[in-house]
């Protein structure tokens, strides 16, 4: 439904101070989507940026009255659409909440506002010997509340789970302006329905998350070491991936880069990565002393059985860095080549081969560039697919193949979302993987909490 009745922003200017809003062009262009601008987007009213849980308040009271629809956004870093302004809409951007407001080391948990970077949740808690383990590529400009949102993974969630497993309560503010605290600091807790978990990857359409409580592990207590290896192809390597989880193996990470991530990000950030390898295997175990030494030669023999030549062990940090470096640069580094249309399957373990064949294939049927990132050891793929600036008939076979990949991934028993969200663009696959009864189960719960749909509308489901 289209809404086109005149709406008097200026009404917010009395709600909130006078540089919480934003209305002129440039600001509404620049918060008009998130990374996804393959989605579809429009120019919202005005943008909100909100200060505290009372700004939030307030924003949704005046849209509900308004029949205004509000999309929350983050750091804008989203890579599916779930950030895009709607029609008739304000943004609420969170990043202005930027502070750690509490980190408790007797019961290991932090408080924390959702503008806060992952990055900068994890430096602060680590001055207190303690460690946020869930680390998007994305963690250097990313939000905790973006995080939530979307119920992020990263490099290490194959051994130490995702957003969700570490999240124990939200302050949320609901359609209707209400706030509610769910969830509990208390290392376990079983009241009720987990509507904290339910929020935990509801991007934006059924609260707005304004403080989280996360839970916090040791820091000491692990010893990294890096297992590298290098392979004639993309499959060779995902061969490898099926035979470390058919081995029982359970790394801290494993990733895959490929030719074309590892020259574009060597041609950007020049940190003399190998130029003549097909595809980078990359693992890393953190068990301390002899049992981790075991496990990393496992490892390597594993690299070595299914084909990877020059396997070798790094201990030295700065060089287990610079490897890890490359992986968490290739999506920015391949964004200068032109438009990047990313993909976010997973598929499980012992598909992975199959999956990472299909998708070549798919990009020669397609006569597209795809570009490999995984985080290959819990199935999670991240094809690239690269469009030249300005050709729509390129654009028009990126699409195809999108939708080519979707599909295999649905055939072979995957997901056609790992950890960046529905969005937009993963809508009609989702309704596939759901199917009508369990997408109504979706609607029902957004009904209740949301029966105006005044909360990120027409995005997750």
């Amino acid at each position: 439904m289209t809404l086109t009745h005149p709406v008097d922003t200026t009404a917010l200017d009395r709600l909130l101070a006078p540089d919480r809003v934003l209305r002129d062009p440039e600001s509404l262009d620049r918060y008009r989507h998130d990374d996804a601008e393959w989605a579809e987007h429009h120019r919202p009213l005005a943008v909100v940026l909100a200060e505290s849980t009372d700004d939030v308040v307030a924003a949704v009271r005046w849209a509900a009255a308004a029949g205004v629809r509000v999309v929350p956004r983050g750091a804008g870093t989203g890579l599916s659409g779930g950030a895009n302004a709607v029609e008739h809409s304000i943004v609420l951007s969170l990043e202005r909440m930027d502070e750690v407001l509490e980190v408790n080391t007797d019961e290991r948990y932090a408080v924390t506002q959702p503008g806060v970077v992952n990055d900068a949740l994890r430096a602060a808690v680590a001055e207190h010997g303690l460690w946020y383990p869930p680390d998007p590529a994305s963690s250097a400009i990313s939000t905790i509340g973006g995080n939530v949102a979307t119920n992020a993974g990263g490099i290490c969630c194959v051994k130490y789970g995702v957003t969700r497993d570490y999240v124990l309560g939200l302050t949320v503010v609901l359609a209707d302006g209400s706030v509610v605290e769910l969830g509990r600091r208390t290392a376990k807790g079983v009241a009720g329905y987990d509507l904290t978990a339910l929020m935990v990857g509801s991007e934006g359409t059924l609260g707005i998350v304004t403080s989280v409580t996360v839970k916090l592990l040791p820091l000491a207590g692990r010893d990294e070491r890096a297992v590298i290896g290098y392979f004639p192809s993309l499959t060779a390597a995902g061969d490898a991936v099926a035979a470390i989880s058919r081995a029982g193996i359970v790394p801290a990470a494993l990733e895959i880069v490929d030719r074309t991530c590892l020259r574009a990000v060597d041609d950007w950030m020049h940190l003399g990565l190998p130029s003549d390898v097909d595809t980078l295997l990359l693992a890393r175990v953190d068990e301390r002393g002899a049992a981790g030494d075991a496990i990393a030669d496992h490892v390597a023999q594993v690299f070595a059985d299914a084909g990877g030549t020059d396997v070798e062990r790094a201990t030295d940090p700065n060089e287990i860095a610079r490897l890890f470096q490359a992986r968490r640069l290739a999506y920015p580094a391949l964004e200068r080549l032109g438009p990047v249309l990313t993909e976010d399957v997973c598929v499980p373990r012992s598909a992975v081969p199959e999956m990472l064949r299909r998708i070549q294939a798919t990009a020669a049927a397609n006569a597209v560039t795809i570009a490999n990132i995984a985080h290959a050891g819990d199935g999670n793929l991240h094809p690239l697919i690269i469009a030249p600036e300005g050709d729509d008939a390129a654009k028009a076979r990126a699409k195809a193949a999108f939708d080519a990949i979707v599909a295999d991934c649905l055939d072979l028993g995957g997901t056609v979302t790992g950890e960046h969200g529905v969005g937009l663009l993963k809508l009609p696959g989702l309704r596939e993987e759901l199917g009508e009864r369990v997408v109504a189960m979706h609607r029902a719960v957004k009904d209740a909490l949301d029966p105006a749909g005044t909360l990120n509308p027409g995005k997750a489901f």
